[in-house]
């Protein structure tokens, strides 16, 4: 979606907010209303929570009270898209929505998290930068669950040859071979137990786990195998530097944290919703890191 498609209409502010149950915590809100601000947009993005009971009759209800959309957290992203009468070719092939836009009755579905974490690696003002090798080395990816499936697939259309993902029920992987159908992508299956060895000649490690996360256990694996040109990605970003990336950072391997991800997966929300493509910018950052530290 451009900016081509806002639902903006004359000078009536438009309100936008973050689906989700719960939605507390989110820090969303920070990151369009900073948006908004730098932009002199009259605007709002709200919290809506959202049960999921509760779902569509809250999303119905945004559509009549003139909302422009809203951004889809957990649980909601299946729901969002099976609830949508359109949706972009990513949403269709995940089944799954983290960006609704309403254009009249009709509600439009598209999936941002592969662009945000895509755009997470390289290229944007908030990542430490680093070369390309994870893209032409297999890549490696911790956890099959819903936040791995936007990632994969950002992968996959991104060229990577090799993708050995690990799991500690196999079965959930296979549910995901359809990513790289009628692609040049091989996808292995790798036992749990098996994780650390897998990592020998990647170019890229992916925690797509909550193993790290704040009120969580850590993700127990060693480094050891990976090339010292490799890059590790934690799509956790509560802590900001989990204890995979500060054992990542010892061993002088480059470090992506998952706030970058978080950052520009919103950028396309606010362009289809206020007719703006926003930056992230270090401010931006620095505005969302002291916001973690202060809750942390």
């Amino acid at each position: 979606m451009t900016s081509g498609d806002s639902p903006n209409r004359g000078n009536t502010p438009v309100k936008a907010g973050i689906l989700g149950w719960p939605v507390t915590h989110s820090r969303s809100p920070l990151i369009h209303e900073y948006w908004l601000k730098m932009h002199g947009i009259e605007g709002s993005y709200e919290k809506l929570p959202a049960s999921v009971e509760g779902f569509e009759k809250v999303v119905r209800g945004l559509v009549d009270a003139g909302y422009a959309g809203a951004n889809v957290t957990v649980p909601h992203k299946e729901a969002a898209f099976a609830l949508a009468d359109f949706a972009d070719a990513r949403a269709t092939q995940l089944r799954a929505a983290n960006l609704l836009v309403f254009k009249g009755d009709a509600i439009h579905a598209a999936n941002t998290d592969g662009y945000g974490f895509l755009q997470s690696l390289g290229g944007g003002s908030d990542d430490r930068g680093y070369d390309k090798n994870w893209s032409t080395n297999p890549v490696a990816v911790l956890g099959a669950g819903g936040a791995s499936r936007a990632i994969i697939g950002a992968l996959v259309d991104a060229g990577v040859f090799e993708l050995r993902i690990s799991n500690r029920t196999l079965e959930k992987i296979d549910t995901l071979r359809f990513l790289c159908e009628g692609t040049p992508t091989n996808m292995l299956a790798v036992p749990w137990d098996d994780r650390e060895a897998m990592l020998e000649g990647c170019g890229l490690l992916v925690n797509t786990t909550s193993l790290g996360m704040s009120g969580q256990p850590p993700l127990d694996i060693s480094l050891d195998h990976l090339p010292d040109f490799a890059a590790v990605v934690d799509i956790v970003y509560a802590p900001l530097e989990t204890p995979l990336l500060r054992a990542a950072a010892l061993k002088g391997l480059r470090t992506v944290d998952g706030l970058g991800m978080l950052l520009h997966q919103a950028v396309p929300s606010f362009a289809a919703w206020f007719g703006v493509k926003p930056e992230v910018t270090l401010e931006l950052r620095g505005l969302i890191v002291t916001d973690l530290e202060g809750k942390s």
